[in-house]
């Protein structure tokens, strides 16, 4: 009967840690997107006028390099490589655009699941 409590417990504990972790990260998000002056869906469009063809495979708000930005993962058609547009919240123009190769997405992701 200890040990069903005490798995019991771990389970519990695990479960509140992680529900806690995505409700800070939930919030800092919407902290993030109150800031920013421009949608979402504006800097979207913005975004894929870079890659035509493209589709947004994920899209995120972030501070990088003291600057608000919307980040989009896009796909294109007929390769795995995923272009990365930053578009700054604030006036939309775009900050950069990268080409993602697929060791390089591997290796974010990697470096993503040790955070």
């Amino acid at each position: 009967m200890k040990i069903k409590t005490l798995m019991f417990s771990t389970v519990a504990t695990a479960l509140l840690v992680g529900l806690a972790a995505c409700v800070s990260e939930s919030a800092k998000e919407a902290n993030l997107e109150a800031r920013a002056k421009i949608t979402k869906a504006d800097a979207e469009k913005t975004a894929l006028a870079k890659v035509p063809n493209g589709t947004v495979k994920e899209a995120e708000i972030e501070e990088e390099k003291g600057k608000l930005i919307w980040s989009f993962d896009v796909a294109t058609p007929g390769t795995k490589d995923i272009t990365e547009v930053a578009v700054d919240a604030i006036n939309g123009e775009v900050v950069s655009v990268d080409i993602e190769k697929p060791e390089d997405q591997a290796k974010e992701k990697d470096e993503g699941a040790k955070k």
